[in-house]
């Protein structure tokens, strides 16, 4: 008869609130895996255009966009072609929306899992977040085809060295959706008005954030105040990609920097409350 080893594993409460075991993550990738997979599909499953929707939302966001910000507003957009200047931006905003909103929804929308079988929490968010960058690369590609549209046709865009920066820009991008989805997503379980907050407050973060106008457009209006339009730490990443790919906007280490250690920050005070609501949430869930 053959011998069957069961290994026993216990369980014990997290004593540093900080603790990440990236190593026990590992040990669920499969798990994580299937996670990305349900986020993705579930997005549009049973609808009837599916992925294509993908497409859809930033072109039509995009020519919106153009319409009343560039032909109605007369909103410059530093000599760029309106429609790159906005599908540019709200590429890359998309990414960093969706990720805020689906984590800051992690207990709450997860309850039912959480409740019946462990598995290290962290796991549902950072699921969230690769599966947001798939989309990302699809919008991503839509934005290359008219690059090279409007390349090709002569038009003043200068791409540049700064392109190869892209990965620590997106690492930025979901390091700040991570933090931010997953403070909210503790708050929440207890002040449930964070749910109507984070819709109400990306709709008014994005207009805060060089999206439908340069950033430098901002700091001349504030004038001696322009440090309000680079307290935003998405600013600077979103004018480093414009700047990359189109030649116009800002890149400057110092600001990124700034993005940098605060997303360091976020992610260290949002990790810690959410090591910290996940040992009793289930009582206020």
């Amino acid at each position: 008869m053959k011998k069957v080893n069961l290994k026993e594993e216990i369980i014990l409460p997290k004593k540093n609130l900080l603790d990440v075991n990236l190593k026990e993550i590992w040990q669920y990738k499969d798990l994580l895996f299937l996670f990305v997979r349900r986020d993705f599909v579930a997005t549009y499953k049973q609808t009837v255009l599916g992925p294509l929707w993908f497409i859809i939302q930033p072109i039509f966001t995009t020519l919106i966009f153009t319409l009343i910000f560039s032909k109605l507003a007369s909103i410059p957009t530093d000599g760029l072609p309106p429609i790159l200047f906005y599908m540019c931006g709200i590429t890359c905003w998309n990414y960093f929306s969706e990720s805020l909103s689906k984590t800051s929804n992690t207990f709450t929308t997860n309850a039912n899992i959480f409740g019946k079988v462990y598995f290290p929490r962290l796991i549902v968010p950072i699921s969230i977040i690769i599966s947001n960058m798939f989309k990302f690369i699809i919008q991503g590609f839509i934005f290359l085809l008219v690059f090279i549209y409007y390349y090709f046709n002569g038009f003043p865009i200068t791409p540049n060295i700064t392109i190869a920066a892209l990965p620590f820009l997106l690492l930025i991008m979901a390091g700040l959706g991570l933090g931010f989805g997953i403070l909210i997503s503790s708050l929440t379980t207890k002040y449930r008005d964070f749910q109507f907050l984070v819709i109400f407050g990306i709709q008014l973060f994005m207009y805060a954030t060089p999206i439908v106008y340069p950033l430098s457009l901002a700091q001349e209006k504030l004038g001696s105040y322009n440090w309000i339009a680079l307290a935003n730490p998405m600013s600077s990443i979103i004018e480093a990609i414009k700047y990359a790919f189109l030649g116009q906007g800002q890149f400057s280490l110092l600001h990124l920097s700034y993005s940098f250690i605060f997303m360091i920050i976020l992610l260290i005070v949002g990790i810690i409350t959410f090591n910290k609501v996940e040992q009793n949430f289930m009582d206020t869930v």
